[in-house]
């Protein structure tokens, strides 16, 4: 959007304009109306991120104080032998489009349990830390949805707001010039029209007076 097209002269360049003109306006007033509706989605989802990471912060705070128990209590050794045979966790995402934009909207954390084979934890901090960080697995992964989703609205915003101030500042600007000037190029040629059929008239006129009986 950096010049307007090259319209032909006269009414034919004249209705160009007025149609492109009218597009972009339609367009940035369209634009705008998805810029709020984005702006308020992405508020809601920065508000859902920041609960989703104290969420998460909270409980690997908690599995944490567990573990070190654990730790003070069996020592290395019972921490590994409580995570031997844990398999690791599964994780799959949700997706879905709001105003045009595809985004993470949930997650489905499936944390698996410890197999009947498997030796149980030493202690009883090791099974306190076990469920802990199990709750913190999978509220990480809604801190990371969460996040990718205010990321990726984020974006959007941007981009459309760009978009809008393109059109508003530079695109329909330059195309009311353009318009002004056909206006008043057609304005001059309708009037030097007039003033040539009106000479010759008049011309027509003498000729006839003067080669009349």
């Amino acid at each position: 959007m950096t010049r307007t097209r090259r319209t032909p002269p006269g009414r034919a360049g004249r209705m160009r304009l007025r149609h492109g003109l009218d597009v972009a306006v339609r367009g940035a007033d369209l634009l705008e109306q998805k810029l709020s509706i984005l702006r308020a989605e992405h508020q809601r989802l920065l508000r859902a991120e920041q609960a989703a990471a104290r969420a998460w912060h909270d409980l690997l705070s908690e599995a944490e104080n567990w573990l070190l128990r654990g730790l003070l209590l069996g020592g290395e050794q019972a921490l590994d032998a409580a995570a031997a045979g844990i398999g690791a966790a599964e994780v799959s995402i949700d997706w879905t489009v709001s105003t045009g934009v595809r985004h993470p909207e949930g997650v489905t954390t499936s944390v698996p349990a410890r197999p009947a084979t498997a030796a149980a934890p030493s202690n009883t901090a090791l099974v306190h830390a076990e469920a802990a960080y199990g709750r913190a697995v999978r509220a990480a992964a809604e801190y990371a949805v969460a996040h990718a989703a205010a990321e990726i609205v984020g974006v959007e915003v941007i981009s459309t707001r760009h978009r809008v101030r393109a059109l508003r500042r530079h695109w329909i600007p330059r195309l009311r010039e353009a318009l002004d000037r056909a206006d008043l190029a057609l304005e001059q040629a309708e009037h030097e029209d007039g003033v040539r059929r009106r000479w010759a008239s008049r011309t027509a006129g003498s000729d006839g007076s003067a080669t009349g009986p």
